[in-house]
């Protein structure tokens, strides 16, 4: 009775078959990578190279791909983002995947940007950093060096009191607060920016979809709260005392740090704060609420006419 191998030998399409292989198999023998890793294992037996031939078949394919790279979204590995390895265990050939570069850098953003939440803030603010700010002059070198210290002082898990910059339209306000945040996403610290007038105009309408208490949970307990152009916000009985009040009393509380930009110095934000819709001036409420800012945060006047990102 024949043996199975030697029925297989007898099947028609055999001989092509065996050229086929046998032409992969020079193919693969003879790749540089493959006989640079054969070469650090000289012991290997041709036994256990013939039996791991699908791997190092499968390694030079995938190296291949990969020095070719066309980009991770369109990577045609077998596990998209992964380069393959080889290693030899106990006289055996086997094969591993690691992230390549490009896996790495794209789960090290998407982590970045789950650290750092933003509402209705400009794509070049969410990039911002402080190594491309182009305008340090002497009136902003004051607003960068605490902008640093700040940061500085929350990765070494310090309490920091939080900053209020302020400044005419354009000086780069708003791009330092991105800076700031991308800083502290780089070193594991979350943080929230918003514009403030646009997003307390969804708080509004967030009362009827049933997000407001999500949405007021998130603001008073992010680890980094930064409200960006506070004051120009249309300014409501409602909107002090029942979101900006409680949020900033919640932070103060629990010693949260939170961050502004502005148009108006504490005095001027005061003013604004005091107007009642109702008609009038509420002052008391207007100092509790500038009561509390004034202990969550250090301000600092930005100056010049130039925004950090004119030469971007």
């Amino acid at each position: 009775m024949d043996s199975i191998e030697d029925a297989v030998k007898t099947m028609p399409g055999f001989n092509q078959f065996q050229k086929e292989y046998d032409r992969i198999k020079r193919e693969v023998l003879q790749d540089p990578l493959v006989r640079s890793f054969l070469s650090r294992y000289p012991t290997l037996s041709d036994a256990s190279i013939e039996k791991g031939l699908t791997k190092l078949y499968e390694y030079s394919k995938e190296q291949k791909q990969c020095s070719q790279c066309p980009g991770l979204q369109a990577c045609p590995n077998l596990m998209a983002g992964y380069q393959p390895h080889l290693e030899v265990e106990k006289n055996q050939l086997s094969i591993y995947y690691e992230k390549c570069s490009l896996k790495k850098q794209d789960e090290h953003q998407k982590s970045l940007s789950a650290r750092m939440q933003s509402y209705f803030i400009p794509k070049d603010i969410l990039e911002a950093s402080f190594t491309n700010l182009t305008s340090i002059d002497e009136d902003r070198k004051e607003a960068i060096g605490a902008g640093m210290a700040f940061v500085k002082k929350l990765s070494a898990k310090e309490e920091a009191k939080g900053l209020y910059f302020y400044g005419k339209f354009g000086v780069g306000k708003t791009y330092l607060l991105g800076a700031i945040a991308n800083a502290l996403a780089e070193r594991g610290i979350s943080s929230l920016l918003i514009h403030t007038p646009e997003f307390l105009r969804e708080m509004k309408s967030s009362l009827s979809d049933g997000t407001f208490n999500e949405k007021m949970e998130l603001l008073k307990t992010v680890p980094v709260l930064m409200l960006d152009d506070l004051g120009a916000e249309n300014m409501t009985n409602w909107v002090r005392d029942e979101i900006i009040g409680v949020i900033l009393q919640y932070r103060m509380m629990e010693r949260l740090p939170t961050l502004y930009s502005s148009n108006y110095d504490f005095e001027f934000l005061e003013e604004h704060f005091s107007y009642s819709q109702k008609g009038g001036l509420e002052e008391a409420k207007a100092k509790r609420i500038m009561e509390r800012i004034r202990h969550l945060a250090t301000p600092i006047f930005i100056g010049g006419d130039k925004n950090f990102r004119a030469n971007q």
